[in-house]
């Protein structure tokens, strides 16, 4: 049995979406049209993805949890991460393909150099994301001057999960909320061409996205941010203990495909995230 569209190839409708790009990013934010973000794993689902008219797939360390059982991210591999991340290239060649660092593969510049250019040049992704606070400032600099294209996620880390004693809201009191914003700042000062944040009250949110000139991403980060994204597996509903940012946009739809693209409309109208969906 053979499926309608072969493996690594792109279905008719998907071949018709100009390819994205950080300055396709770099636009929208300006423009203030906000930018839907998934992440993905294997070749069908980015299929599906770029058919569904995503921006970003994000080949995210979240795969020790979604995919392979684990209680956090911190198992994840170096092989893990370039495996997963050729799949998702094959299923989107065209694709704007991000790719996480996982734990203890950015710990010196030699480390995270070696690292982040095997996800380039074997895993094939666009941009290299890591989990960072101002302190590795130096890294994402050293990335950006050897050409790699960085995204700099702050606010919760999940690789520290443990050393926090679970996850927690970032940027609650004034101090913390202080420091976040530094790390955004500082990382872009660094030369980070985008930003994810994770779970921050939404006027913190807002100020990151007001304050620096790259994309701000925004997990659990309220809707004035410059896109969203979500787990892929959270958005079709299948974690029977969603967290509190997490829309089930499988619900009352036929198909995942259709589910994916309510998700993009949501994130571009802004009725995605809504007030309860944010922190405080």
């Amino acid at each position: 049995m053979s499926s309608q569209t072969p493996p690594g190839e792109t279905s008719t409708s998907s071949q018709r979406v100009k390819p994205k790009t950080l300055t396709t990013l770099q636009n929208a934010k300006r423009d203030q049209t906000p930018i839907a973000m998934i992440t993905a794993y294997d070749a069908g689902f980015a299929r599906l993805a770029m058919e569904a008219e995503i921006d970003i797939l994000l080949v995210g360390d979240s795969l020790g949890m979604v995919v392979q059982g684990q209680r956090d991210t911190l198992s994840v591999t170096m092989h893990d991460m370039i495996y997963h991340t050729k799949m998702v290239r094959r299923g989107a060649p065209s694709g704007l393909v991000m790719a996480d660092l996982p734990f203890l593969s950015d710990t010196d510049t030699p480390t995270v150099l070696r690292n982040a250019g095997r996800l380039i040049q074997e895993g094939g992704a666009d941009i290299v994301k890591i989990e960072a606070t101002a302190a590795k400032a130096d890294l994402v600099q050293a990335m950006t001057d050897a050409g790699i294209a960085v995204c700099a996620h702050v606010g919760l880390l999940p690789q520290k999960v443990r050393q926090l004693g679970g996850y927690r809201v970032r940027g609650r009191d004034i101090d913390d909320a202080s420091a976040v914003m530094r790390d955004a700042e500082v990382l872009t000062h660094a030369g980070a061409a985008m930003v994810l944040v994770e779970c921050v009250p939404s006027t913190l949110g807002a100020r990151i996205a007001k304050s620096i000139d790259v994309p701000v991403i925004g997990i659990g980060a309220g809707v004035d941010v410059d896109g969203q994204v979500l787990v892929m597996n959270d958005l079709l509903g299948m974690n029977p203990h969603p967290a509190r940012f997490v829309r089930d946009f499988l619900r009352g739809r036929g198909a995942i495909l259709q589910a994916l693209q309510a998700y993009a409309s949501a994130v571009r109208s802004r009725s995605f995230p809504a007030e309860h969906e944010g922190f405080v």
